[in-house]
């Protein structure tokens, strides 16, 4: 009995001595990191509007690679008249070189009836720059070029583009963050019609997998169709759920 169990005390030993020897360590898990959130305003008596909206991210980052989707829309009437009536999907894949330099390709599609803007897409590649990549606090600058393709007060049109985007966010602590993003779309050869989107917001949690958030979406465009304005601002607060 007792040569058995030094036997077995010994083969112990040794798979721990090999474990170590070998260095071998547990793959590092880089989960998807997906929410959904829903907001929705109703208003009657002296006013009658509705207004919808919702939206869905999901984001995945490894050591050489960080992975971004999302989509999203808003709907919305007032006195029975469509007022808001929008929708996007963006995809962008960066590739790390080293732990802040990167090369991304990004992909952008966009459709606002109120506007009438049918349909926009914009593709191309692009290098950024974490200026600041801490645990709770990044900031990163990206330039590239692209290509829009779009369907604007009936009349379609495709031309080369140059993009200059910036993102951050902080994270106070596990229950609030607040970000902030911006990129400026100008055509190369006319340089005059350009977008600029601008997103700023504020998010606190309620349990593990809920939080409300609250922000700001700026969509401005110096070459609108004709008769709309230029810009499209709205204030959205939302009930997240994280999975």
């Amino acid at each position: 009995m007792m040569a058995a169990v030094g036997v077995l005390t010994a083969f112990a030993d040794t798979s721990t001595n090999t474990s170590v020897k070998t260095g071998v360590t547990p793959e590092k898990k880089c989960p998807w990191q997906s929410s959904v959130s829903v907001g929705l305003t109703v208003t009657r008596g002296n006013s009658q509007t509705l207004l919808f909206n919702a939206d869905f991210l999901t984001q995945k980052k490894t050591p050489t690679d960080e992975f971004m989707f999302g989509l999203g829309g808003a709907y919305g009437e007032q006195k029975s008249t469509v007022s808001v009536n929008n929708y996007k999907a963006f995809g962008q894949w960066n590739h790390l070189f080293s732990d802040r330099l990167y090369s991304y390709v990004r992909a952008d599609a966009t459709r606002d009836l109120i506007a009438d803007l049918d349909y926009r897409l914009t593709l191309g590649p692009g290098v950024g720059y974490y200026l600041i990549k801490q645990t709770n606090t990044f900031l990163a600058a990206e330039a590239g070029a692209g290509f829009e393709a779009e369907h604007l007060d009936s009349k379609s049109d495709n031309f080369a583009t140059v993009r200059l985007a910036e993102r951050f966010e902080h994270k106070f602590n596990d229950h609030a963050r607040v970000w902030q993003n911006v990129e400026f779309l100008p055509q190369v050869d006319k340089f005059d019609n350009y977008i600029v989107n601008f997103e700023v917001g504020l998010e606190a949690a309620l349990t593990k997998t809920f939080s409300l958030k609250t922000y700001l979406d700026d969509n401005f465009q110096n070459h609108p169709a004709p008769g709309k304005m230029k810009n499209d601002v709205k204030i959205v607060a939302a009930v997240v759920y994280k999975f």
